[in-house]
């Protein structure tokens, strides 16, 4: 614990209190070493089995050696280009492909996309934002509760949770408006009139959704949700943002969660996934809208930054995009996401002191922990994920309540694994 321990009391002497949380007996976090596959060994060298693909980025697997070998012949080659003045080929390159992968291929090769590229998921959604207000002229936006998009001023305005907003408010533009996320098909003519309700009083001039919500508790919405927000959208004359960032890259079982509805966006934010590790992220919208709502460049961009479409990153999304193809990790997501929630489910015929309820597309599946009154059973969540942990095991909760154990792991992982994963948990929820 040595290593550990000294990394920690360095943390806690010169990061910001607010960013680690850290047990005061030393049982909480575990100190990253290194990771490999669906592999993460600790700073004291213990082995345990990622179940979050670190927050849904290696889907590919923990240090895909083509992306990292992709990475590292950029590196020696070109480590830093220069924005939006002299551009590099693969910031080309990938825009081509992220083009072919969303719109050219959802319209079967008629249409296209363009990219705006940026560091993080929020930056992606703020291009998005932007773009929206310069498409419409209207300034607001329609997001759903339990909503996360990020933490930038932007996007703050459209993530829902209170814990994130409320010390920043007086600082927010509060272009945001809030309706409920359904959960079933007799949910949609009540959001439907509230959406109505929301044009009819406000400039809305887009609607931003995730289309299956993760931090929110890996909420899974009915199959008509997508097409309903699409249909509204074309009525009022407002742009349809999907945050993809999460679930975009196979996640889901689909390239894009989007397409489980065959719903086409007019902006799509994609990240995490993207690169398998490097932070890149992308705003891609169809290309005759982007054309029409952002001028052409007179010599200075309007929206851009320093490390706008890094090449580093940007070899390594290719490559990482070439791995989920060459690897069939979408199919594969599909088959043992489906799978892993039968045998989640089968948890709620368990002689358990909680109930439990299991959702979730491919591999993007939460395990829902009620008490037998109904409440939200966040404090046993934790106990149980940091019970994992002691047995090799790295778990996150979702949820304002902290009461879903998600199971987002890398799209390499074996079936044997994470029924040994299931087994574990359940033992542990025996236990509480």
């Amino acid at each position: 614990m040595k290593q550990t321990q000294q990394v920690l009391r360095l943390l806690r002497a010169h990061e910001s209190r607010n960013v680690l949380f850290t047990e005061p007996d030393g049982s909480w976090p575990i100190v990253w070493e290194r990771a490999k596959g669906v592999h993460v060994w600790d700073a004291e060298g213990r082995k345990y089995l990622d179940l979050t693909a670190a927050f849904g980025v290696a889907s590919a697997g923990h240090a895909n050696p083509a992306v990292v070998r992709a990475g590292q012949r950029q590196m020696g080659t070109l480590l830093h280009a220069m924005g939006d003045v002299h551009p590099h080929a693969q910031k080309a390159l990938l825009a081509r492909e992220l083009s072919r992968l969303t719109f050219g291929r959802w319209s079967g090769g008629k249409a296209s996309g363009k990219v705006i590229y940026s560091n993080s998921g929020f930056e992606a959604v703020e291009a998005a934002l932007k773009t929206a207000i310069l498409a419409t002229g209207r300034r607001g936006v329609l997001a759903f509760k339990g909503a996360y998009h990020g933490l930038g001023y932007g996007a703050l305005n459209a993530t829902h949770r209170d814990h994130f907003r409320s010390a920043f408010r007086d600082q927010l533009g509060d272009f945001g408006q809030f309706v409920p996320f359904p959960t079933t098909e007799d949910d949609l003519p009540k959001l439907e009139a509230a959406i109505r309700k929301l044009f009819k009083r406000h400039p809305i001039g887009a609607i931003l959704a995730e289309p299956l919500q993760a931090r929110g508790g890996i909420n899974v919405p009915p199959s008509g949700f997508l097409p309903l927000l699409r249909r509204l959208c074309d009525e009022h004359g407002a742009l349809l943002i999907l945050d993809e960032i999460y679930t975009g890259f196979g996640r889901t079982g689909r390239w894009f969660a989007c397409e489980h509805s065959g719903v086409t966006p007019d902006l799509l934010c994609l990240g995490k996934a993207l690169t398998g590790g490097f932070p890149l992220s992308a705003c891609i919208g169809r290309a005759d809208m982007m054309d029409a709502a952002w001028p052409a460049s007179t010599g200075e961009a309007i929206h851009t930054s320093t490390f706008l479409g890094h090449p580093v990153g940007c070899a390594m999304a290719l490559a990482q995009i070439s791995e989920i193809q060459r690897l069939k990790l979408v199919q594969r997501s599909a088959k043992l996401g489906k799978n892993l929630l039968d045998q989640l489910r089968e948890l709620n015929t368990e002689n358990l002191e909680l109930n439990t309820s299991a959702r979730g597309l491919g591999l993007m599946v939460g395990l829902e922990l009620r008490r037998r009154d109904g409440s939200p059973a966040g404090a046993e969540a934790i106990a149980v994920i940091k019970a994992m942990l002691h047995r090799g095991y790295v778990l996150l909760p979702e949820g304002e309540h902290g009461n879903v154990i998600s199971l987002t792991p890398p799209l390499t992982i074996t079936e044997r694994q994470l029924a040994t994963s299931v087994t574990t948990l359940k033992e542990e929820l025996h236990r509480l």
